[in-house]
């Protein structure tokens, strides 16, 4: 048993200052204000003896959040997640250093065989559940179903027209793990896709779209809840052609955002989050995440980072970024939204979003210890998953970024 207390402890409900919570068994089984002096050592180590014989930790006014979800990863810490398994899970386990205690893998656009084999490596990962290198739980397909006017760093060559029968051999490569996918909905036979995503239990996207605001409309119409990284990759938003980002806004599905500082401007940040519930941050991060300028490859193509900017060397279009999602709660406090608002995008919304608010993405009774410990400056210094401290990377500390 573990309590963790004298932190300021942000709940659905509100923050706790001073508050503590009690973790058993890898679960959240109290949460509440701190109602006296709190037992046991100061500093952050573990180990005081409290009533019931509990380690206390007191967190000394720090900021004690739910562990972060995130819905579009591709690497990061110098792996790709299309690499192999060894690099896939060593991608997760660098977010997870950063506060990402749930990691939803990203597929670039690739031949049918190839997604096949890499949707297994995520199906292995998954089925393992929470271990050393981190919790998968599941795979996103961002292609090959997309438009090529809006394919951003998407491999042009390996994108094709949406297709039922393809979909379904997809799905069954991914074992039950295949959680959401992308796709453009103004191609032809979008709407089928669709369909069979529902019908598999499949969340479909709307991304890397040239649509009309109506085609993507009649897209959310049909089923489709999520738009993958609103404002990139689709047809800007105008205004008397609202295009999918308006139609998206306009339907009130969950919003992905790549809050760096350079895929979307803060006041487009602040737009989303007036409704807080459909703002989702992710990192779409790339293997440089966490390693520098450089150049490295995305699904086959070369990519030139500089300036933390990752570029498709040969058209400059944005290939993704070197995010962690503890920079992009930062970033988002620093755009003006109260910190409660950015950890629900950062935490509680995705995790409403893949159907696992009972689970985790809030601190509350009965859900996963999955828990990042934040400083005054909201730097990542401690996290736990499933109850237990993630022992901090040995080169590279997970303040960092």
């Amino acid at each position: 048993m573990i309590v963790l207390a004298g932190a300021r402890v942000v709940t659905p409900h509100g923050v706790l200052d001073p508050g503590r919570v009690r973790v058993e068994n890898g679960l959240i089984t109290e949460v509440g204000p701190e109602v006296g002096p709190t037992a046991g050592p100061v500093g952050g180590e573990a180990g005081g003896a409290g009533a019931g014989g509990a380690d206390i930790v007191d967190l000394a006014g720090s900021w004690l959040v739910p562990g972060f979800v995130d819905l579009h990863v591709h690497g990061g810490g110098g792996h790709d997640v299309t690499a192999s398994p060894a690099d896939l899970a060593a991608a997760v386990a660098f977010h997870r250093a950063h506060g990402t205690t749930r990691t939803l893998v990203s597929l670039v656009a690739a031949p049918v065989e190839r997604l096949a084999e890499q949707l297994s490596w995520v199906a292995a990962l998954t089925a393992a559940g929470p271990g050393p290198d981190g919790h998968v739980v599941g795979a996103h397909l961002e292609g090959p179903f997309l438009a090529p006017a809006r394919r951003g760093a998407q491999p042009g060559e390996h994108l094709r027209a949406p297709d039922r029968g393809v979909f379904a051999e997809l799905v069954a490569a991914g074992a039950g793990t295949l959680r959401v996918i992308t796709l453009a909905p103004e191609l032809p036979g979008a709407g089928a896709v669709t369909e069979a995503a529902l019908a598999a239990g499949v969340i479909a996207a709307a991304g890397h779209t040239d649509a009309t605001y109506d085609e993507a409309a009649s897209g959310f119409a049909a089923g489709m809840t999520l738009a993958t990284h609103l404002f990139n990759g689709m047809r800007p938003l105008h205004h008397r052609e609202p295009g999918p980002a308006g139609a998206a806004l306009d339907a009130g599905v969950a919003c992905e955002l790549i809050n760096d500082g350079v895929h979307v401007h803060p006041a487009l940040l602040r737009l989303v989050a007036a409704e807080p519930a459909r703002l989702v941050l992710v990192t779409d991060a790339v293997d440089a995440a966490g390693v520098g300028d450089g150049d490295y490859l995305l699904g086959g193509h070369p990519v030139r980072v500089r300036d933390g900017q990752a570029r498709l060397a040969a058209t400059g279009a944005l290939a993704g970024s070197t995010l962690t999602m503890d920079l992009a709660v930062r970033r988002a406090v620093a755009a003006g939204l109260a910190l409660e608002v950015a950890v629900a995008a950062a935490a509680t919304n995705p995790a409403r979003v893949l159907g696992l608010a009972h689970r985790c993405g809030s601190i509350a009774p009965g859900l996963d210890a999955d828990l990042v410990v934040l400083d005054a400056d909201l730097r990542v210094t401690r996290v736990m998953a499933a109850g237990r401290w993630v022992p901090a990377p040995a080169t590279r500390p997970i303040a960092a970024g």
